[in-house]
């Protein structure tokens, strides 16, 4: 019975071995030449779904292209509910391909990797669970050339930066604009991934490493999860790559001058997949190859990395799972939170950068002097990593937000992230803290979309409010009380108000005629005193001010009950008691 049992075991292993050898990729049959087109990849994970018991790809969502996003889960034991898993106490690895879809080092490495998980050439830990999306652009995927990314070496012909809309998906977690931005943000918090992943290819210096690596930021992550972010997970992660061959170094955020003199790590705001990740407390990481090693380099630095990924969180999953819990109940409950962040000069690590000397050189096109990278001559030197910030603003923490239902935008948006609210059941007089814009700065190009706002400036003063019936309250103390913080708080570097969701409260809507309001405001100031007095004053102050009519109009108008309540009012407020 042993020896028939044994057999029967050994054939089911051939079995998987044999139909794992029908799964080759168009970038092995190639000789890593070449990547799979859309259609070629989804239909590779569906055979490989339909012959595997450990593999399950479905639908999420729409996407701006038409065709739906997918979502790959790889369980060991063949349990695919991720509540079900998650009270198995299993950690969730979330890897997202093809945000760039002319970056397609990820899509491949994935198919590779999770192909001999199925054959049993590569062992998935049995406490991690693998979840990938094999390709998120897939109106950049479908718009194919072999003349993007002039600068890459390899593949043949990829895809293009832009979605379907021609928006950079790796800009749009916070403002999602995107299709693709609202499904990926209902699979994430579908998952609520313990480690994410974004394989990416970087541009920029000349250098010997294959990768290079963005952390989310130890400081903006915080707490115990910014400390083991910065002193484990990332000193780990540079270990296990250099046993797999590859000298991991971060991200070479150096444009314009040579790297030799060090750089200040990348920030990650939330408009960026890792900085989005921080917001939920999930470890982020951005993977980027160097554009200029050969295309099967780059896809097996970008295996060993997620195999890295998978190992660690295996090895450390009690510990993340931990601290995830404890950031999340410590921050929630906490009265004062930071929201703005310096670079700290003061106190550099060292790192081990393998670089080539560069020089200049006679152009060919210009005749004058070029920069250039002399690869006969590398170097290895020790330079300093800028990688800290600190704190420079903070915002105390209401008890919640009042949005009127009119701002849907907005709440289409907190709805989708999973954000908790409900809508006033009657007409509600309360005291509220509210926002009155006092300066912006809108950018004088759109930006992915929008013409944003910088440099706001605001003033706060107590309110007694009117909202009715329908309007939205927000409680604060929730899971999502980071994400509220970034986008609802106006001066924050991603606010809904930066993104200019609320531009409308800029511009006036009522106004006056001058030689009407002439007598309206003459009779106001003789019956207003104290206004006819800062009118005086500011004559006396200002020359300019003192010989325009308009102007002085237009004063009285603003310091009088006439203005409109709603101008300049932002449109979000702070319950505090």
């Amino acid at each position: 019975m042993c020896n028939r049992f044994l057999f029967v075991v050994a054939i089911l292993c051939l079995s998987v071995a044999a139909r794992s050898q029908n799964f080759p990729t168009r970038f092995e049959t190639s000789g890593g030449k070449q990547t799979a087109t859309y259609p070629e990849i989804i239909q590779w994970w569906q055979r490989l779904d339909a012959a595997s018991p450990i593999v399950s790809m479905k639908e999420m969502g729409p996407t701006d292209a038409g065709h739906p996003l997918h979502l790959v889960v790889v369980s060991a034991d063949k349990d695919f509910n991720i509540a079900s898993l998650k009270k198995k106490g299993r950690h969730i690895v979330f890897v997202l391909n093809g945000i760039h879809p002319g970056e397609p080092d990820g899509i491949d490495a994935s198919m590779l990797l999770v192909r001999d998980i199925v054959a049993g050439k590569w062992a998935l830990p049995k406490n991690v669970v693998l979840a990938l999306v094999p390709v998120y652009n897939i109106g950049g995927a479908l718009n194919r050339s072999k003349w993007y990314r002039v600068d890459q070496d390899g593949p043949e012909e990829f895809g293009f930066r832009g979605n379907s809309r021609n928006l950079d998906l790796n800009r749009d977690f916070i403002k999602a604009d995107s299709k693709e931005a609202l499904t990926f943000t209902r699979i994430f918090h579908y998952l609520d991934p313990d480690v994410f992943v974004d394989n990416h290819v970087s541009n920029g210096a000349d250098y010997q490493h294959v990768m290079t690596l963005i952390a989310s930021q130890h400081n903006k992550l915080g707490g115990g999860m910014g400390e083991f972010m910065n002193n484990k997970f990332v000193p780990e992660l540079y270990k296990m790559m250099q046993q797999r061959g590859f000298d991991l170094v971060p991200y070479v955020n150096h444009f314009g001058k040579t790297p030799e003199q060090g750089w200040t790590e990348f920030w990650d705001s939330p408009r960026y997949s890792s900085g989005f990740a921080s917001l939920w407390h999930t470890f982020g990481f951005v993977p980027e190859t160097h554009m200029l090693k050969p295309y099967p380099q780059r896809v097996a630095a970008t295996r060993a990395l997620m195999e890295s990924f998978l190992q660690f969180t295996a090895a450390n999953g009690a510990e993340i799972k931990s601290l995830r819990q404890a950031q999340k109940t410590a921050y929630q409950t906490a009265n004062r939170l930071p929201v703005k962040w310096s670079l700290d000069s003061s106190k550099p690590a060292s790192i081990t950068f393998k670089g080539y000397k560069s020089t200049t050189k006679e152009s060919a096109v210009s005749n004058l002097p070029r920069l250039f990278y002399d690869r006969t001559q590398p170097f290895t030197a020790q330079i300093p990593f800028y990688n800290f910030y600190k704190e420079k603003a903070w915002i105390d923490a209401p008890k919640g937000y009042m949005i009127p239902k009119g701002w849907h935008t907005v709440i289409e948006r907190l709805t989708a992230n999973g954000i908790k609210m409900q809508p006033v059941k009657r007409d509600t007089t309360i005291e509220v803290e509210a926002y009155t814009i006092t300066g912006y700065q809108a950018s004088a190009r759109p930006y992915e979309g929008h013409h944003t706002n910088g440099n706001v400036s605001v003033e706060k003063k107590i309110k007694t409010m009117t909202f009715r019936a329908g309007d939205v309250w927000i409680p604060f103390a929730q899971p999502g009380y980071r994400f509220l913080l970034e986008t609802l708080e106006p001066t924050t570097e991603d606010s809904y108000f930066v993104w200019n969701f609320f531009d409308p409260i800029l511009s006036r809507k009522e106004g006056f005629s001058d030689y009407v309001f002439e007598e309206t405001a003459a009779k106001f100031l003789a019956s207003n005193p104290e206004v006819k007095a800062q009118l005086e004053a500011k004559r006396k102050s200002d020359p300019a001010f003192a010989k325009s009519a308009a102007q002085q109009l237009e004063f009285v108008y603003q310091n009088a009950p006439y203005v409109e309540p709603a101008y300049m009012l932002y449109p979000v407020f702070r319950v505090v008691k």
